[in-house]
């Protein structure tokens, strides 16, 4: 009867045969993941593409200042955008407007807008409304002053060499030059000269450009002052100071200081 199969210590002892086989396969299962995770970090997995922020781009709307009509759209401005990378594509629309020529307010009657101002700080909305203004032909500060003061420079010196066009020639050679006059062509030249380098080597400018008519205004005080004191220092007729070699000396020194 023990060996019959209907006993129930014949069916316990089966039972806990058949089971030790069962309970070594399920141990096996930690290892086996182990092991596929080591093979699988010899090969990582391509990161995953990263998505690009949607940037948002303004419109800038540009009015004339005097009949509020538009002139045109510039579209597809980024945040990052200065106001001159505004004028430069306004420049692409209307050729006849360079960016120096441009001015842009934000109102009719306000301040024109500086160059370097980020386009997002005067935004509202997608849409920015500025006001366009001509400022005519514009020359750079270097060329203004450059010519403000050669023109000084080459004008006295045509006097100095007492022209025939200007003066009589014959009085021209006549009459003795003063050692004064020599000292005046000096002390203008090197004025002139000092002001040239400084221009070129020393001066920084805030701005980049100047109306044409400043410079002509300018050119027309100095070369036309610079033309009058000039014809008479450089004249046949001329006569040295009154008090002689001591109010020589002193304005000389002074002009120094």
């Amino acid at each position: 009867r023990s060996q019959t199969p209907s006993t129930p210590e014949h069916q316990r002892d089966l039972a806990a045969h058949e089971g030790a086989p069962s309970m070594s396969h399920n141990d096996t299962r930690p290892l086996f993941n182990f092991s596929q995770l080591g093979l699988s970090a010899g090969h990582p997995k391509p990161a995953p593409a990263l998505k690009h922020s949607k940037i948002t781009y303004f419109e800038v709307e540009i009015l004339d200042v005097q009949s509020k009509k538009q002139i045109c759209i510039v579209d597809k401005v980024s945040p990052s955008s200065t106001l001159l990378d505004v004028k430069h594509k306004f420049h692409k629309a209307c050729p006849q407007w360079y960016p120096s020529r441009v001015g842009l307010q934000l109102e009719r009657n306000g301040p024109y807008l500086k160059d370097s101002i980020n386009i997002q700080s005067l935004a509202v909305s997608s849409i920015i409304t500025l006001y366009f203004t001509d400022l005519g032909q514009q020359v750079g500060w270097t060329t203004f002053f450059v010519t403000e003061y050669t023109g000084p420079l080459l004008i006295y010196l045509l006097f100095y060499i007492r022209l025939s066009t200007i003066y009589d020639r014959v009085e021209s050679r006549k009459n003795f030059r003063h050692p004064v006059v020599h000292l005046a062509c000096f002390c203008h030249c090197l004025h002139y000269i000092r002001h040239l380098l400084e221009t070129l080597f020393v001066h920084k400018f805030s701005g980049g450009h100047t109306p044409l008519k400043n410079m002509i205004k300018g050119c027309a005080f100095y070369w036309g002052f610079t033309s009058w004191i000039a014809y008479y220092i450089n004249h046949p007729r001329y006569t040295p100071p009154s008090f002689g070699h001591r109010q020589v000396s002193f304005a000389a020194l002074a002009f120094l200081v």
